[in-house]
């Protein structure tokens, strides 16, 4: 008995996994996607998909934990092992753009489904990260600005999330934007601007 109830959880596991990988490449594809639509293209009834999922608000708010979870292992992969505050942040910047980019349309569609409250609270270990980084520049000098560490990253997190929408509506091309988004981010801290795009020119290349 036992094995089958491990069967049946490994295939619900499975199912679950799929409906995700499936909802998330049919919303990048049409934002507006029914849960019809996502059960069709998943291979299974509506009523399982909604046996994981309650509601369409539900499914996208799990996406949107997937994607908070991604760019907070991409920031942390980006800091490892990195002393200096600019590289890190520039670092970090970068390898969250790489995973970001590919959620960027969940993000405005998160917007209208997930609560602002929700997505900062999803982010707050990210934010977190990022202002110690903040803070180590400007105790050594690196950084310069008039705000506090921990405003800062708020700021930056705003930005990032501009940028993507700019990238949304056709205002940035994807494979400048990561570069865009490390040089701003970095001439925000303080960084001048001649500095901060060699730095992010020679740690992308």
């Amino acid at each position: 008995m036992a094995a089958m109830t491990t069967g049946n959880v490994s295939r619900a596991d499975a199912n679950r996994r799929r409906i995700l990988d499936v909802a998330l490449a049919e919303l990048l594809r049409d934002p507006d996607a029914s849960m019809d639509q996502i059960a069709r293209a998943a291979g299974v009834v509506r009523r399982t998909v909604y046996g994981h999922f309650p509601s369409r608000e539900a499914l996208i708010g799990t996406l949107f934990d997937g994607a908070a979870e991604a760019v907070e292992t991409a920031h942390a992969d980006g800091r490892k092992g990195v002393e200096d505050p600019a590289e890190s942040l520039v670092r970090s910047t970068l390898a969250v753009w790489e995973v970001a980019d590919r959620y960027r349309l969940l993000v405005a569609l998160a917007q209208r489904s997930v609560t602002v409250q929700g997505i900062r609270e999803r982010l707050t270990p990210v934010r977190e990260a990022c202002a110690d980084v903040l803070q180590r520049g400007l105790d050594q000098g690196v950084f310069e600005s008039p705000l506090p560490a921990p405003v800062l990253a708020y700021v930056h997190e705003q930005m990032l999330f501009a940028l993507m929408e700019a990238v949304n509506d056709g205002l940035l091309a994807p494979e400048e934007a990561g570069r865009s988004a490390a040089v701003t981010i970095l001439t925000t801290a303080g960084v001048p601007a001649s500095r901060a795009t060699e730095l992010v020119a020679k740690l992308s290349d």
